[in-house]
């Protein structure tokens, strides 16, 4: 598709905009674990807190996805967008400013309700920006965002050993500030105010569609995916300084490369997916990393190290297929109150990804933690052997919707 199709009536500045922003809201999530070190030396804490304080940025991320979503019906995307932003670049303030570990905490908190009103609205935006090429306008913001997700860890991994851990969070602020002003000048007003339905109904509509097959074999697979994720991403820079023996600004430029493979998988999955169909896709990218995960303990090599970072990242090709999959075999009348729900049941138990390796790195257990990952990942990769075609699911929801 050309690069024009994209343009025209400033349609081109609101990708940007809205790409722009989810650079600084998604790396600034993985700009938190690449100081940890920093972060744990400050406030004297063992991984295991380090972990609990990555678990709750995630939980408050997943949280916020099903009343983001009620609220861009109430505010329009404009609105919410440009306030996640202001309201991040607040949370960053405040959590380079932490004077002891429970308001880091808070903060943490602050942070993950903030950035998690983004996600929904960003989807919607675009589609309703981009109608006809909604799937290559997602792609691109989504590979923006593993872009800022590589970019600024290796930064942070650089400086960090020259300025303040603080004052590198604290400064995320002011290109969050300046995104916000971008996206209310270019993203174009929607009316809100829109009447939702009861909440008993949402409730019953969303049982009825998890009942069926595919969308409860994708969440599962899903959910362990990105919880597998969750603990190998909080706590990489982590292991390859205290177990490698690397450099922390070396160890941040081998995170680095896991967003760069991330954002190159998450352009080229969605057209492998669309010629092969999703359930291919999805089983080889869960099946490869599945070695891959459990071979971080064996390799000692920066060479090697690096490559397993860079086919870690593979992994995120698994986000754009699982959406635009769960969203297509949903019942249209639910899609939206479904799709956010459901954003929240998975990311809030993916989340405690990072306790989990936390928790066993302080029982010395570090190794074993990734190859316990690696069995989720087996776990995910045998689940999505089983998915239903989107044509199947959808009929299947028909049938169970009456």
């Amino acid at each position: 598709m050309a690069l024009r199709d994209l343009r025209g009536d400033g349609r081109g500045w609101t990708l940007l905009a809205i790409a722009s922003g989810w650079v600084f809201v998604l790396g600034g999530r993985f700009l938190v674990p690449a100081v940890l070190p920093q972060v744990k030396a400050t406030f004297g804490i063992s991984d295991a807190g380090a972990g609990v304080a990555i678990t709750i940025i995630w939980a408050a991320y997943g949280l916020m996805q099903s009343p983001g979503g009620l609220l861009i019906d109430r505010l329009g995307e404009r609105r919410l967008l440009t306030g996640s932003l202001l309201l991040t670049a607040a949370s960053v303030v405040f959590l380079g400013a932490a004077p002891a570990f429970l308001a880091f905490l808070v903060g943490c908190g602050i942070f993950g309700l903030a950035t998690g009103l983004y996600g929904p609205a960003r989807g919607t935006a675009l589609s309703r920006t981009f109608p006809d090429h909604d799937g290559t306008a997602i792609g691109a913001t989504l590979a923006a965002g593993s872009l800022g997700s590589a970019i600024l860890p290796l930064a942070a991994g650089s400086l960090v050993e020259t300025y303040s851990w603080r004052l590198i969070v604290g400064s995320l602020g002011v290109p969050l500030l300046i995104g916000a002003v971008l996206v209310w000048r270019t993203v174009p007003g929607t009316g809100g105010g829109a009447v939702g339905t009861a909440p008993r109904q949402r409730v019953s509509d969303l049982l009825d569609a998890l009942r069926g097959r595919g969308v409860g074999i994708a969440i599962v697979a899903t959910t362990l995916m990105t919880f597998a994720f969750q603990g190998v991403s909080a706590f990489l820079v982590t292991y390859l300084v205290s177990v490698k023996d690397l450099a922390q600004p070396t160890a941040a430029a081998i995170f680095s490369l896991m967003f760069i493979s991330g954002g190159v998988a998450q352009l080229a999955s969605g057209s492998l997916a669309d010629r092969f169909g999703d359930r291919p896709v999805l089983v080889g990218v869960a099946a490869t990393n599945i070695p891959v995960l459990a071979a971080i303990p064996f390799v000692d090599s920066v060479v090697l190290v690096a490559l397993v970072s860079l086919l870690i990242g593979v992994r995120l090709g698994i986000t754009s297929v699982s959406n635009a999959y769960i969203i297509a075999v949903l019942p249209d009348r639910v899609t939206g109150t479904a799709w956010g729900a459901l954003r929240t049941i998975s990311f809030m138990l993916a989340a405690g990804g990072s306790t989990f390796v936390g928790t066993m790195a302080d029982a010395a257990l570090f190794d074993e933690a990734f190859l316990l990952l690696a069995v989720l990942t087996a776990v995910a990769a045998v689940l999505y052997t089983q998915l239903p075609s989107r044509a199947a699911a959808r009929a299947a929801a028909a049938d169970t919707s009456g």
